[in-house]
Formats: structure tokens, C-alpha cells, sequence
């Protein structure tokens, strides 16, 4: 039986006002369909956080089995911290 690959996407967070959960903005470049001008879209998406990043962070998410109603990604890294003033 053929597995599906894991699907990883990295961006930004956003909020981490929940316990063991982090909200992260994954920014896109999509053209407009009439137009053809390059859009920047973003998704947000709710992902399990061991790692207790602060907002401002850019993290790795991974794709993982659904761990609530929302939440179907899992932090897997955080790529940059984030400068305290």
C-alpha cells in the first residue's frame, strides 16, 4: 500500500493565547484568475505546540492525524526566534 508523504509548511505566529496550541499565518503568492497579477494570500492554520513559541516566531508545521476540531498540524521546529525588545 502506496504511504502519502508528510506535507510541511513554514510561517509565522500569529497567536499562542491557547494552552499547547499556536495559531500560524502560512503566507502565498497566487495570481489574480482574470488578471494575472500576483496576489499575496494568507492561510492560518492551528497547530500543536510542545515547544512553547512566542508570537512573532517563524516555525516548521508538519501534517499530522487530527488532534481536535481544529487542529491537524503539529509544530515540528521553530526556524527563527523572534528579536525581544
Amino acid at each position: 500500500m502506496a504511504e502519502a508523504r508528510r506535507q510541511f509548511k513554514v510561517g509565522r505566529v500569529v497567536s499562542n493565547k491557547m494552552q499547547k496550541t499556536v495559531v500560524v499565518a502560512v503566507d502565498y503568492l497566487k495570481p489574480h484568475p482574470l488578471y494575472r497579477k500576483i496576489i499575496r494570500r494568507t492561510s492560518k492554520f492551528h497547530a500543536h505546540d510542545e515547544q512553547n513559541c512566542q508570537i512573532g516566531d517563524v516555525v516548521r508545521i508538519g501534517e499530522t492525524r487530527p488532534l481536535s476540531k481544529t487542529k491537524r498540524w503539529e509544530v515540528v521546529e521553530i526556524v527563527k526566534h523572534t528579536e525581544e525588545a
